[in-house]
């Protein structure tokens, strides 16, 4: 049985996943729906997979934080205590991570094989260069968008998809939190 990959993102409107300027977290929208909804998608047992970069923000953050910033949010918190998987060629173990392991290699051989081992989904939040190259190869089985309602395009950071390849995406889910903030989860196929 192969494990389904899930990719997870954060999105302005204009497709960048972070933003500098004043904007806050979730670029200041979050409400009680959406954290309650965050929290129960990690809730679900299941493996984290990132890219060093990623890895490394995470641990960054979540060490420089205070117990009331974004950062602490009770998702986050339970998201870092799922089992990872962090695919890198510098990163060395141990890692600041409850249960984390780094294996080296090509990351398309990596998740190939981890989709075939593992008895429990795979989820990957971030990790854009990461999952760009897995959805090139077929690996992504869906791919869920968080749409904020912002405009970032003095400001906007980290293009979610840019030098990636052409997806068609079939619409399997979607939902409205707080009255602002979509939902998407997309089934994607690569466009030839």
């Amino acid at each position: 049985m192969t494990a389904t990959y899930t990719f997870d993102v954060f999105t302005s409107l204009d497709g960048f996943g972070a933003a500098g300027g004043d904007w806050t977290g979730y670029w200041g929208k979050q409400g009680p729906e959406l954290l309650g909804h965050r929290l129960a998608l990690y809730d679900q047992e299941q493996r984290m997979v990132f890219g060093a970069s990623t890895y490394r923000a995470f641990a960054g953050m979540l060490a420089e934080s205070t117990e009331e910033s974004d950062v602490r949010d009770p998702w986050v918190t339970r998201m870092r205590n799922l089992p990872a998987t962090v695919v890198s060629s510098t990163l060395e173990a141990p890692l600041d991570w409850p249960d984390a392991t780094v294996v080296s290699g090509d990351a398309v051989d990596v998740v190939a094989r981890l989709k075939e081992e593992s008895d429990v989904p795979l989820r990957s939040h971030g990790s854009l260069s990461l999952n760009r190259a897995l959805m090139a190869a077929g690996l992504v089985d869906r791919v869920q968008v968080t749409l904020f309602p912002v405009i970032t395009g003095r400001t906007g950071m980290d293009p979610i998809f840019r030098g990636g390849a052409d997806f068609d995406l079939e619409l399997i889910e979607s939902r409205t939190l707080d009255g602002r903030t979509q939902e998407l989860v997309y089934r994607p196929t690569l466009h030839v």
